[in-house]
C-alpha cells in the first residue's frame, strides 16, 4: 500500500477567505460520517465500503458570527477500484495545503495501526495544528481506549461518536478555539448557486475546474468518476459563486445503492440551486437520461440552460443552427431554454455560459408591477377567451397579482375556476411569459377562485 508524501507546499491558490478545517485519516475512519455529524445533515455518502469518497466534499459550518469551511477527504492510503488513487491524493494534497486546522481521525475500535502512525508522520512537515479525533466511541466503556492516541504527539485526543452524534459540542468548541478570530472572517455573499447536471462523462467535472480555474474535482474517462454532489465557490469580478457538481445520471436499472444515493442528491441539488446547467454532450446523441432530466428541472421550476458541451469536437458535423433544432425537437419540454454550445475543456464559451445563468437569474427574481399584469392579462383574454368542456358559465378572469420570484408566480384571480382547461393553462402560461420579459424561464401560475370582495384599485385603474 503506497501513501503519498505531503510535504510539498506552496502549489496551490489556497483563495478561501474563511478558514479551511481538513478531515484526513486513513480508510473506513469515518470521515465522511464526521463531516456530516458537524454540518448537522447528510452531506457526504456514507457508506462501509472503503473509497467512497474521493473528491473533496465541502461544507460551510456556521455558529452564530463564526464560521469555517469543513473539508472531507478520501483516505490515505486507499487502494481505487477505477485506479484513481494519484487523483484521490492529488485533492487531499490541496485539502491538507489550504489547512488552517487538520482534524486527523483515527477508530477506536482498531487501535492504534501502523498506517496511522505513517499518517501521523506525513501531517508533521506541514506544521500545521492538528486535533486527533477518535471515532466511534459509541459507548462509555470504549472512553479509556481513546487515551492511547495521545502518542501522536498532537495533544488530547477528543472522544466522538459520529454515529450517535457524541461529542459534537465538544470538538466544534475546540475546533473555533483553535481558529480564534479567524473564524470570525465573514465570506461574500454568493450571488447565485449554479447546479450542473447531465448524463455520465458529459464532463461536469471538467466544467467546475474551468469555472474554479483550478483541479477542484477528479477528473477521468471512468463513467461515475464524481460520486457526492459537491458545492465549489468561484469568483467573477469580486461577485462570489457556487458551482454544484453532481454525479453523472445513469438508467436506474442500472444503478447500485452507491449510484442510487448520488442520483437522488443530484436531484436534489436541481432543487437547492438558483439556476441549473443541463450539461449535454455533443458527441453522442441525447439519451433518455437527459429527457428525464429535463423533466425532474420542469418539475422543480428551476431556470434553466442548455449547454453543449465538446463542441469542439464535432467539428465540420454540426452547425449550431442544425443542433439547437435537433435539441427543439428531441427536448421539447426545455425549447424555452437558452442554448450555449462550449468546450468546457479548452475553456471556450465558459465564461458566455455563465453569463447566460446570470441573467436567467436575474428574470426568474423579476417582479413585475400589478398595472402592467394586469394589462398584459387583458390582453390575453381579449385574443382567447378560457374554454371549459361543462356546460353553463364559461370561467371568467378577473385580475392577477405576482406573488414571489424566484420562480415568478402569478395568481389568476376568477370565476370557475375549477374548470379552466388545461391546454388553456398552457397557452396562457406561454403568452403570459412572453408578455412580461419572462421568454426564457419558467414561471409558476395558480387560476383561484375570486373571493366576494372589491378589485384592488391599481387593477381597477389598468
Amino acid at each position: 500500500m503506497q501513501v503519498t508524501d505531503f510535504s510539498l507546499q506552496n502549489r496551490y491558490d489556497c483563495r478561501v477567505k474563511v478558514p479551511i478545517v481538513t478531515i484526513v485519516g486513513r480508510p473506513n475512519v469515518g470521515k465522511s460520517s464526521l463531516l456530516n455529524a458537524l454540518a448537522g445533515q447528510r452531506i457526504s455518502i456514507v457508506d462501509p465500503r472503503a473509497g467512497i469518497t474521493r473528491d473533496r466534499v465541502s461544507v460551510t459550518i456556521d455558529a452564530g458570527e463564526r464560521r469555517f469551511e469543513l473539508i472531507d477527504t478520501g483516505g490515505v492510503g486507499i487502494v481505487d477500484e477505477d485506479k484513481l488513487e494519484a487523483s484521490v491524493d492529488e485533492q487531499i494534497h490541496y485539502a491538507l495545503e489550504c489547512a488552517d486546522l487538520i482534524l486527523f481521525l483515527v477508530d477506536v475500535r482498531d487501535g492504534f495501526t501502523p498506517l496511522d502512525q505513517r499518517v501521523a508522520e506525513l501531517l508533521r512537515p506541514l506544521g500545521k495544528p492538528v486535533i486527533v479525533v477518535v471515532n466511534k466511541v459509541d459507548v462509555p466503556t470504549l472512553e479509556p481506549s481513546v487515551g492511547v492516541f495521545g502518542q501522536f504527539g498532537y495533544g488530547d485526543p477528543l472522544a466522538m461518536s459520529c454515529k450517535h452524534m457524541r461529542g459534537r459540542s465538544e470538538l466544534l468548541e475546540a475546533i473555533f478555539a483553535r481558529l480564534g478570530d479567524a473564524a470570525l472572517a465573514l465570506s461574500a455573499p454568493v450571488v447565485m448557486k449554479l447546479a450542473i447536471v447531465g448524463k455520465r462523462n458529459a464532463g461536469k467535472s471538467t466544467l467546475v475546474n474551468a469555472l474554479a480555474g483550478e483541479e477542484r474535482m477528479i477528473v477521468s474517462e471512468t463513467p461515475g468518476t464524481t460520486r457526492d454532489a459537491v458545492d465549489v465557490r468561484f469568483e467573477r469580478d469580486g461577485r462570489s459563486f457556487i458551482a454544484i457538481d453532481t454525479a453523472g445520471v445513469r438508467k436506474k436499472k442500472s444503478m447500485d445503492d452507491i449510484d442510487f444515493y448520488s442520483h437522488t442528491r443530484a436531484l436534489e441539488s436541481i432543487g437547492r440551486a438558483d439556476v441549473v446547467m443541463h450539461l449535454i454532450d455533443a458527441t453522442s446523441p441525447v439519451s433518455e437520461v437527459d429527457k428525464k432530466l429535463a423533466r425532474a428541472i420542469i418539475d422543480a421550476t428551476r431556470p434553466v440552460m442548455l449547454a453543449v458541451n465538446k463542441w469542439d469536437l464535432v467539428g465540420g458535423r454540426a452547425t449550431s443552427d442544425a443542433y439547437v433544432e435537433y435539441l427543439s425537437k428531441t427536448l421539447q419540454a426545455l425549447d424555452f431554454a437558452p442554448i450555449v454550445c462550449m468546450a468546457a475543456e479548452s475553456g471556450y464559451n465558459v465564461e458566455k455560459a455563465v453569463e447566460v445563468a446570470l441573467s436567467l437569474h436575474e428574470q426568474s427574481n423579476t417582479r413585475v408591477g400589478t398595472g402592467a399584469l394586469n394589462r398584459a392579462v387583458r390582453e390575453i383574454v381579449e385574443q382567447r377567451n378560457p374554454s371549459t368542456r361543462r356546460g353553463g358559465k364559461l370561467p371568467r378572469i378577473y385580475y392577477a397579482t405576482q406573488t414571489g420570484v424566484a420562480p415568478p408566480t402569478i395568481v389568476l384571480f376568477c370565476s370557475r375556476a375549477a374548470d379552466i382547461l388545461e391546454d388553456y393553462r398552457r397557452y396562457f402560461e406561454d403568452r403570459l411569459r412572453d408578455a412580461l420579459g419572462f421568454t426564457d424561464i419558467p414561471i409558476r401560475l395558480y387560476f383561484r377562485e375570486r373571493e366576494r370582495r372589491a378589485l384592488p384599485e391599481d387593477a381597477r385603474k389598468n
